[in-house]
């Protein structure tokens, strides 16, 4: 068993050995890591006391034992009680008669959120594309008629004599510009992003004050790393990418409580990062995290697009309009979200690319 055991401990897939009653037996190095936790600790306590919901994996026990056979389930989510972050595992369970503990199973977890991720940019990354196609024709087929309308109402209103009557074209024509504002900021700028070095903190307090602003009862914290260097953007293109995100986390907010939140503002480096097919050896990560009710399931794959919103009165633009204000700056916007925490991530690359692909 000793010798089985550093054969196990050699190996960089997680492996567990649990009994029936799913109580953990012997857990190898790379699941230590895995979980949090060391074996010690892990031994002899079942599988419900260091996942937060063990429900999933439970069943692909339960499963494997009934059939008596190896059964398999790719991308499970599993979130350790003692680790940090939600995980993605590839996981295999095989059972297996044993003298010392009867009945038992071998489960054997492979990593694979750093495959979901890359999956998952790949995916917003061609969603930028269509989105802005997508925001650039109904701009133009709402910007054509909205002159016309603006131009009926001015000739109508040298056509009324009665005051008060004029006032309802004054209320078109303000309208009219209004819209044509709108559509103009989804056509977004005519020109490249104007970059200059900023310091990203200096940004994001001018986006916390005005979120303190629209909503004074919101707890609005800061987690920032200091030793984060200035990046070269467009201030206004990221401002604006910034607000839409915090105004969505207010918004979040409000459909799970009448008053109160917690909005944190966070900024990390982190290296060694795929955006896309391109590697970047640092980038700037500015988080948003609120703690509402959570992004719906139905929604998720969608999110980025124009005209999806899970609010009635939403207009379904401002996340896709600041994925793709992000997207100027070959940064990219992903998300994580489970009730009570929801995290919108922006990236934004410190370096010119490399050209090496994704692995």
């Amino acid at each position: 068993m000793i010798e089985a055991a550093r054969i196990l401990d050699g190996l960089s897939t997680s492996v567990l050995i649990a009994d029936r009653t799913h109580t953990v037996v012997f857990m190898n190095v790379a699941a230590e890591t895995l979980f949090g936790v060391s074996r010690n600790q892990a031994r002899g306590r079942p599988l419900r006391e260091l996942v937060a919901d063990a429900s999933a994996l439970d069943a692909v026990i339960e499963r494997a034992l009934e059939l008596w056979r190896p059964y398999s389930r790719r991308e499970l989510s599993l979130r350790p009680i003692y680790g940090e972050e939600e995980l993605v595992v590839d996981c295999t369970v095989a059972p297996f008669e044993d003298s010392s503990v009867s009945s038992a199973v071998v489960i054997e977890m492979t990593d694979a959120t750093q495959h979901q991720r890359i999956s998952r940019e790949t995916a917003l990354l061609t969603q930028i594309g269509g989105s802005r196609l997508m925001i650039r024709q109904l701009a133009h087929e709402i910007k054509n008629p909205l002159g016309g309308l603006r131009g009926a109402a001015q000739l109508l209103a040298r056509q009324l004599a009665d005051a008060s009557m004029r006032e309802y074209t004054s209320i078109i024509i303000s309208e009219a510009d209004r819209l044509v504002a709108l559509v103009d900021a989804l056509l977004g700028p005519g020109h490249a992003p104007r970059k200059e070095l900023i310091n990203i903190h200096e940004l994001l307090q001018h986006v916390g004050h005005l979120l303190a602003a629209d909503a004074p009862a919101v707890t609005i914290d800061r987690d920032y790393d200091p030793s984060l260097p200035p990046l070269r953007l467009d201030r206004n293109l990221i401002i604006q990418a910034m607000l839409n995100l915090g105004r969505n986390a207010l918004q979040a907010i409000g459909q799970g409580r009448s008053s109160s939140g917690r909005i944190i503002l966070r900024t990390r480096a982190l290296t060694n990062v795929n955006i896309g097919a391109r590697r970047h050896r640092v980038v700037a990560s500015v988080q948003f995290e609120d703690d509402g009710p959570g992004v719906p399931e139905a929604l998720r794959e969608t999110l980025f697009y124009p005209l999806v919103t899970g609010r009635s009165d939403g207009t379904g633009l401002g996340l896709a309009i600041a994925q793709d204000l992000v997207a100027r700056h070959d940064g990219l916007i992903e998300f994580e979200s489970r009730p009570g925490r929801t995290i919108f991530t922006i990236l934004l690359p410190f370096n010119v690319p490399e050209t090496s692909e994704a692995s």
